[in-house]
């Protein structure tokens, strides 16, 4: 694998109260740690983004962004090319915020004022109706869900070691008692670690496992025939009842969404700015 293409941070120093900026990202970009003066939301508009925190990694598919708490050490990277959206916030703004990192549901509502700021380009409010869009939008944000990760990790030995070679084996379609031999547990205690450290069942994880490696799979151009099948699914139609489960939508769907989003190119017009394109 090529090393990763080392970014720059973006906004260290927050100069506005609030900045929308839109940012392409190459595949194998990262970002070194670093840290802002006030908080940062981030939506992936298209790829996975693997934000690092806290020594825990928050990965977010685009239904979902990842909350940076201001004054937070974080870096971030991609493994292929990505897009994202990202609203930074002055510390003054972020008292109804979380204090801790996390993943946040983005609501409809939420979705659509991103999309408008995104097609107009608009980085910092200069008008009324722009100033009433990132107050809604802070709004929102403050009381959108809050998950403590889309996929979480565990600190617990096993677990740790079963869901480290699900993630090089996403097709794996063992059940957890073949996983317990494996690491000499049973069955009941890595279930029972599971909802403890994951707050969720083994088979809620290895499923949202395979959503964020499907997407990464059919944003690449590759068929849901064959993303259901490199996934383990015998019939493409498993797959596409696993993905609808979780992103509300069937792969069809989601392709049609989300990529003529990250790809609308801005409007000429006063204080509008283009995305920040990321390559070196």
């Amino acid at each position: 694998m090529p090393p990763a293409r080392q970014l720059r941070p973006l906004a260290e120093t927050l100069t506005q109260p609030a900045r929308f900026l839109v940012v392409h990202l190459a595949a194998g970009s990262a970002y070194p740690p670093g840290r802002h003066n006030g908080g940062q939301f981030v939506q992936a508009l298209s790829g996975v983004l693997e934000i690092t925190m806290a020594g825990r990694v928050f990965l977010a598919p685009p239904q979902y962004g990842v909350w940076i708490p201001p004054g937070m050490e974080h870096s971030a990277s991609n493994q292929r090319a990505a897009s994202y959206a990202t609203l930074y916030l002055e510390d003054q703004l972020c008292t109804a915020l979380p204090a801790q990192p996390c993943t946040v549901a983005v609501s409809p509502l939420m979705d659509a004022i991103l999309t408008r700021l995104r097609d107009g380009a608009v980085e910092t409010p200069a008008t009324p109706a722009q100033q009433r869009l990132f107050d809604v939008l802070l709004d929102e944000l403050s009381a959108a869900p809050h998950l403590d990760s889309f996929l979480p990790a565990s600190t617990d030995p096993q677990l740790r070691q079963v869901l480290d070679e699900l993630q090089q084996r996403p097709w794996d379609m063992a059940p957890l008692a073949t996983w317990a031999a494996k690491v000499h547990s049973t069955e009941r205690t890595l279930a029972r670690r599971c909802l403890r450290d994951l707050g969720m069942t083994f088979n809620d994880w290895r499923q949202r496992l395979k959503v964020l490696r499907g997407i990464a799979l059919l944003e690449a151009g590759r068929p849901v025939k064959d993303a259901a099948i490199e996934l383990g699914y015998v019939t493409p139609s498993a797959f596409i009842a696993m993905f609808r489960r979780h992103m509300g939508m069937t792969p069809q769907e989601y392709l049609h969404v989300h990529p003529g989003k990250s790809l609308k190119m801005p409007r000429r017009g006063h204080n509008k700015a283009p995305p920040h394109q990321e390559t070196t």
